[in-house]
C-alpha cells in the first residue's frame, strides 16, 4: 500500500453552475435504467462525438461528486486501499491529530506502523466514520424521543 496525497478539488462558480445543471440529468438517467451495468456517454470534442462506455458505479460516483460540487463543497477521492498519514486522517475526521492517535491506540481505527510512523487504512477510517455517524444519529433519535415523551417538543 502506498501513502496517498489528498488533493481536494474546490469548485469555482462556473463548476458549481455546471454541476447543478448536469446532476438532475445523471440522476434521472440512473433511475430510468436501474439494471444497466454500463453507461454509454457521448464525448464531444473538436474532432466530433464518440461513444464511451463506463461502469455504472463510476457514473453513480460521478453523481455524488456533482452533488457536492453543486453545493459548493470541495471533493477528494480516496481509494479504499489507500493509506493516510495520521494528519490526513485527522483532517478527514475534522479532529486533532492527538485525538486520532487515541482512536488508533484504542483499536477503533485500523492502522499499521512503518518505521516510527503510523499509516491509517482509508477503508478502516471510512468504516469508523460510518459507524460514528450511525451512533450520532441513534443518539439524536433517542434524545428526540425523550423530548417528545417529556412534552418538551
Amino acid at each position: 500500500m502506498t501513502t496517498l496525497a489528498l488533493d481536494t478539488v474546490m469548485p469555482g462558480q462556473g463548476d458549481i453552475d455546471t454541476a447543478h445543471q448536469a446532476l438532475p440529468h445523471i440522476k434521472e438517467y440512473l433511475v430510468r435504467h436501474p439494471s444497466q451495468k454500463t453507461v454509454q456517454l457521448l464525448v464531444d470534442d473538436e474532432e466530433g462525438a464518440e461513444p464511451l462506455e463506463v461502469p455504472r458505479a463510476a457514473v453513480e460516483l460521478l453523481a455524488r461528486i456533482l452533488a457536492h460540487m453543486a453545493a459548493g463543497q470541495g471533493v477528494s477521492i480516496v481509494p479504499a486501499h489507500a493509506e493516510l498519514t495520521t494528519q490526513q486522517a485527522a483532517d478527514l475526521l475534522n479532529v486533532s491529530r492527538p485525538f486520532l492517535i487515541t482512536l488508533l491506540e484504542d483499536g477503533k481505527i485500523e492502522y499499521r506502523t512503518v518505521g516510527t510512523h503510523r499509516r491509517v487504512k482509508a477503508a478502516s477510517l471510512l468504516a469508523y466514520m460510518r459507524n460514528d455517524d450511525r451512533s450520532r444519529q441513534a443518539a439524536a433519535d433517542e434524545l428526540s424521543a425523550l423530548n417528545q415523551e417529556m412534552g418538551l417538543s
